[in-house]
């Protein structure tokens, strides 16, 4: 097998190799100097993310179990790029004194979860689509659990593994149902052979279930937000973009590229868990004081309006579904990153102490209202063009219905997301949390965010260009 061959697997084989790299600093850097790991990380990182963007030829390894696609390609950068930010909205936080003597595990367990991910999104059989989820799967535990002197950090940590064991022997048993009736794992066999049978139907649903857990579908979305409260800010934030991303990335692959035949069965339950979610998720978002769990059934939500561009069946709801992830990204990120810069300095991680916030930090209360309005879908960022799109997709294959509910759940869901705005600027506190001074990473994460939530919005070409790919993923 040649070198350029290998090449097809450069995203996988560059984040080993910084692995590797953090792995060597940590054992032979002098003590003193351990906190510099996490800038050498981050520039590895970041020029990582800048080599994703260079030409790859299309191709497989392995007999077809690994496959490179210009649309995969693409998925893989968009989640690069939010863990590019992820990274360096965490920098502060490894600074501290409790986090400083496991600076390198933190990274580790981090690019080790994206290396499965970018495993799962290239996998072309379910044997590599499972093994790229398990590996993506089990140091998010860890990082759950990062905190050690925290209950309930290590309460999440226990939560997500044992969440996640379910959830994948669930899938693997539908897999296994499958293999029974077609007697192959390759998704291109099984697309061919899937015969509909009553057996083959049963494996599907155990699949689409195991999948629905790492995407939080309700009704299996009930260790989200536990989850997210108890987890680190910084490993929250990472939880609820760049793992779901990638879980939603290969669900539509899947979907898209293996189960046509039944389009119409997973059409009717994408239909129902949609309104599902969208609606639960809102109604319990409202009740939300810890912004960790507000933030948790939001995202909830906003995957019930990423459904509605799964259940569009075709290459529109596929771009559309791509470029949501991409603005959710921004959106989502930007919030967080208020929220990590706001725990790290004070602590504070409830709404109502972010009463008064625009008199005490006016720059950080924007850029959480431009998110929250993001998310909420209003015109004219990012989030407004996304919905549309979705709701476009869905209404072209007829699903009327479902887009007037989804637009009920969006004017909903503005009024909880307003809460917090009205916290921030009209809400009075007779002790605000006082001003912050961001350090220069923090800066720039939140810049990248607020660029991408106006930039990805008003640059219709990125529309037209995730367009315009192949979907013959």
């Amino acid at each position: 097998m040649s070198l350029q061959i290998f090449s097809l697997m450069r995203h996988e084989l560059l984040l080993i190799a910084v692995l590797l790299l953090i792995l060597v600093a940590e054992i032979f850097w002098d003590p003193a100097r351990k906190k510099n790991i996490r800038i050498f990380a981050v520039i590895l990182f970041g020029i990582i993310t800048l080599l994703g963007f260079l030409p790859v030829p299309e191709g497989s390894l392995f007999g077809e179990m690994y496959i490179v696609t210009p649309v995969r390609l693409m998925m893989k950068n968009i989640l690069n790029i939010g863990v590019l930010i992820v990274l360096l909205q965490s920098i502060t936080w490894l600074g501290k004194e409790k986090n400083s003597d496991k600076i390198s595990e933190y990274f580790i367990l981090l690019l080790s979860t994206l290396t499965g991910m970018s495993y799962m999104i290239s996998s072309g059989h379910f044997l590599m689509l499972y093994l790229g989820l398990e590996l993506a799967t089990i140091p998010l535990a860890a990082l759950a659990a990062f905190d050690r002197y925290s209950n309930n950090s290590a309460e999440a940590g226990i939560k997500l593994i044992l969440s996640s064991a379910l959830s994948s022997g669930i899938l693997l048993y539908g897999l296994s149902m499958i293999y029974g009736t077609v007697g192959n794992l390759y998704f291109t066999e099984v697309a061919g052979l899937f015969t509909g049978s009553n057996l083959a139907l049963l494996g599907f649903i155990f699949f689409f279930t195991g999948m629905a857990f790492k995407i939080s579908i309700v009704p299996f979305h009930l260790w989200t937000a536990d989850v997210y409260e108890g987890a680190p800010v910084n490993v929250t934030s990472y939880l609820s973009v760049i793992s779901k991303g990638a879980a939603l990335f290969i669900f539509i692959i899947v979907l898209f590229s293996v189960f046509p035949a039944i389009s119409v069965v997973w059409q009717k339950m994408i239909y129902v868990l949609s309104i599902l979610t969208m609606t639960i998720g809102n109604l319990f978002a409202i009740r939300q004081q810890n912004l960790k769990r507000f933030l948790a059934f939001s995202s909830i939500s906003q995957a019930g309006y990423i459904l509605l561009g799964v259940i569009g069946g075709n290459e529109l709801g596929m771009a559309s579904v791509v470029y949501y992830l991409l603005v959710y990204i921004f959106s989502n990120l930007g919030a967080f990153g208020v929220a990590i810069a706001i725990s790290n300095a004070s602590g504070k991680e409830n709404i109502d102490d972010y009463n008064g916030l625009y008199k005490t930090n006016p720059g950080l209360s924007l850029i959480m209202m431009l998110a929250l309005f993001s998310l909420a879908g209003i015109p004219p960022v990012a989030g407004f063009f996304g919905k549309f799109f979705l709701f476009t997709a869905a209404a072209e294959q007829g699903f009327f219905i479902l887009v007037l509910i989804a637009i009920l759940n969006t004017i909903i869901s503005l009024y909880y997301y307003l809460l917090v705005i009205k916290a921030m600027f009209i809400n009075k506190s007779e002790n605000p949390i006082p001003p912050l001074k961001s350090d220069f990473p923090t800066r720039l994460a939140l810049t990248l965010c607020v660029g991408g939530i106006v930039i990805v919005g008003f640059a219709s070409i990125i529309f037209e260009y995730i367009r315009n790919m192949s979907f013959g993923v």
